[in-house]
């Protein structure tokens, strides 16, 4: 059994936690997911069962890998965490006005260098940054350049802002609401994060866990949810082996042909076998299932 289920995770699941439950459904033990998604954060998280975990680098690499994220903040308090989970550090009653937040959505729209949260997963002298800031060390962390293609102010309901990001793989979104508050001479702190979309998955297509767990433990038919392993691959194109040339590929041949050099989704028929590169006129093998 492999494939892809595009999970809509809860608020308060570790992402791998998530990846596990699914894997039991379908018996597998190999599982992984395509991006990680804070605890707190919830929204679309591809979960990769099988053989189809394969398939992730290529995903991840290839594909569009614009995400999408509806996420709230809170002025007039910081928290070490920066967001609601964390303990507060300071508060005050700086609340901005809208058009210094428009303003603020501007200057950080394009490519940007911003500083990941001490609570995160990037390294630091060898060690994950949430590692050491849990033991109260001071984390000096370098900015990455990122891209926020869009930046949304999108209004107001009672004291939490919400906004819309598009950005770049790598972007963290509560370093984001910091630097908003910061150019508006204010604190914040994140109350929501919800990705909408990530390497071409689309929340309108993702399915809850809950969902899940209680069909599967009612006799139902989770399947019809797994999607293919080659569903995210479709700008790589195809190429379709005959039956013997599909036996020598699998073992390790490689196979003449004319198309020029890349990468190419290979199939018998209408079955997927994996990801093959042309060069010098000959299919090689790069990944099969």
């Amino acid at each position: 059994m492999n494939g892809i289920i595009i999970l809509d995770k809860d608020s308060g699941i570790f992402s791998r936690s998530a990846g596990w439950r699914i894997a039991k459904m379908f018996n597998q033990k190999k599982f992984g997911h395509i991006g990680t998604l804070d605890p707190m954060a919830s929204g679309v998280l591809p979960i990769v069962i099988g053989n189809a975990t394969k398939m992730i680098p290529f995903i991840e690499e290839i594909v569009e890998n614009k995400k999408e994220y509806l996420f709230g903040l809170k002025f007039g308090v910081n928290t070490d965490s920066l967001d609601i989970t964390g303990k507060t550090t300071k508060t005050n009653d700086i609340i901005p006005t809208d058009n210094e937040i428009l303003n603020a959505c501007k200057k950080l729209t394009g490519e940007i260098g911003q500083i990941p949260p001490m609570f995160s997963a990037v390294h630091v002298n060898g060690k994950r940054a949430y590692e050491l800031a849990r033991h109260g060390e001071i984390v000096d962390i370098k900015p990455k350049k990122v891209i926020i293609y869009e930046l949304e102010f999108i209004g107001k309901q009672g004291p939490e802002y919400n906004f819309r990001v598009v950005c770049s793989r790598g972007t963290y979104v509560r370093s984001l609401v910091r630097d908003i508050a910061k150019l508006c001479g204010a604190i914040a702190t994140t109350t929501y994060i919800r990705r909408t979309k990530t390497n071409g998955f689309d929340i309108k297509n993702a399915v809850k866990l809950d969902f899940l767990e209680n069909l599967v433990n009612n006799g139902g038919d989770a399947n019809k949810y797994l999607l293919s392993s080659d569903c995210a691959l479709g700008d790589i194109p195809v190429i379709n082996l005959n039956n013997e040339d599909t036996e020598l590929y699998k073992n390790g041949g490689f196979i003449k042909t004319d198309e020029t050099n890349g990468l190419r989704r290979i199939y018998n028929n209408e079955t997927f076998i994996g990801i093959g590169v042309i060069k010098d006129g000959l299919i090689r093998p790069k990944r099969t299932l």
